[in-house]
């Protein structure tokens, strides 16, 4: 395995048995054999301390949740996922923190103290391989059937289908498919310096590796190449993939590269970046540290601090 693919979400060799979600009596089988994680409003179930809580198909909380989604066989055991958004905590829907980063958790009634349902992003560090490939797969997929109940062709309500990995309209026929989002995250460097910026909203003293959606009709050194100059009015040359991460926040497939400026002088596009600035090498040094006067450090496993890393290490492959 590349380096690369060792990013948090990457693959983890789950097996997804796609040939088996067309199979109802099949998936029956397997549900009744198998564990589910339930998620709450985007959030899975999480074990202090440790990993994914996974649950009984017969587990009354999964009472609250919908059809169930197949995920694959984590070796021989059946991986299901259930959205049971509708669940209300004690404390009301308003227990749930805005802001940045949600670290409100909420824990059901039925379920041990020490399980609670929690922000992904806080708890992505202390996942197995499998387990982030397992909760960003069901977080992604289940949030799709939450925002896509209806044909985008008709507008009639459509149906869960092929273990949840399709929706199908009853009235036109027309079948729906999990959605994905293109999204390029570049390590842009002149010499010894690398680009960072920040969005308006950011916390203070975050920065990151510029990003953007790919747009149809384009592909990745393109959208590169726009994206930059857009946000930052530098110009690029070389532009060379190299690594990709899903990120389920919403639905986004992250396409990390590497790409060479070949002008430095910055203009801001102030309704896309706060501020931008060159940060030598020495300096990043100090910023992945934790020691820059006010640059923070890119979130641990995000594929931003994973790019910038390997750069300082020399291993970008």
């Amino acid at each position: 395995m590349r380096l690369a693919e060792t990013v948090t979400f990457g693959g983890s060799g789950l097996n997804r048995a796609a040939e088996m979600r067309g199979d109802a009596a099949e998936q029956a089988r397997l549900l009744a054999r198998g564990q589910v994680l339930p998620i709450w409003r985007g959030k899975p179930l999480l074990r202090a301390g440790a990993g994914l809580a996974w649950v009984a198909p017969d587990a009354p909380v999964l009472h609250h949740g919908g059809p169930p989604v197949f995920l694959g066989l984590d070796d021989d055991r059946p991986c299901f996922a259930t959205d049971i958004s509708d669940w209300v905590p004690e404390a009301g829907a308003e227990a749930v923190q805005s802001g940045f980063l949600d670290q409100s958790e909420q824990r059901h009634p039925s379920l041990p103290p020490e399980l609670a349902f929690a922000e992904l992003r806080a708890a992505m560090l202390r996942l197995t391989p499998r387990e982030a490939e397992l909760a960003a797969t069901a977080k992604a997929v289940l949030q799709w059937h939450r925002s896509h109940g209806f044909c985008a062709v008709c507008g009639a309500a459509s149906q869960p289908a092929m273990a949840g990995w399709q929706r199908n309209c009853p009235a036109c026929g027309a079948h729906h498919f999990p959605r994905t989002d293109p999204v390029v995250i570049m390590l842009v460097t002149h010499g010894n310096r690398a680009l960072l910026g920040r969005s308006p909203g950011w916390p203070e003293g975050m920065y990151s590796c510029l990003a953007g959606f790919v747009e149809p009709g384009e592909t990745v050194e393109a959208a590169v190449r726009r994206e930059v100059w857009e946000e930052a009015g530098v110009r690029l040359g070389a532009v060379r993939y190299l690594s990709s991460q899903p990120w389920p926040f919403p639905a986004s497939l992250m396409l990390g590269c590497a790409a060479e400026a070949v002008t430095d002088a910055i203009t801001l596009d102030p309704a896309e970046l706060e501020h931008a600035l060159w940060v030598s090498r020495e300096e990043m040094v100090a910023v992945m540290a934790g020691s820059h006067a006010f640059i923070k450090p890119a979130r641990k496993g995000a594929i931003a601090h994973f790019l910038i890393q390997n750069w300082l290490a020399d291993r970008l492959d």
